[in-house]
């Protein structure tokens, strides 16, 4: 497969990585505002962890290619 595929799949890694982020924190706020704190805490928790692991990813891939220094 051609670098620029890997390069294209690293991106795409990390914007997905952001928008579940994102759509974490939302959950996160939405759930809070309704006083339901621990569920709250469990989306927040799971948004982090499952996106910041594909932007990891994303990066460290990006980093092997050498297009991130």
């Amino acid at each position: 497969m051609s670098p620029q595929f890997f390069q294209r799949l690293a991106k795409f890694l990390e914007g997905s990585g952001l928008l579940i982020i994102l759509v974490g924190l939302m959950m996160s706020v939405e759930m809070g505002m309704r006083d339901e704190g621990l569920s709250s805490m469990r989306a927040e928790t799971y948004g982090l962890a499952l996106g910041g692991a594909l932007f990891a990813v994303g990066w460290l891939l990006e980093r092997a290619l050498g297009t991130r220094k």
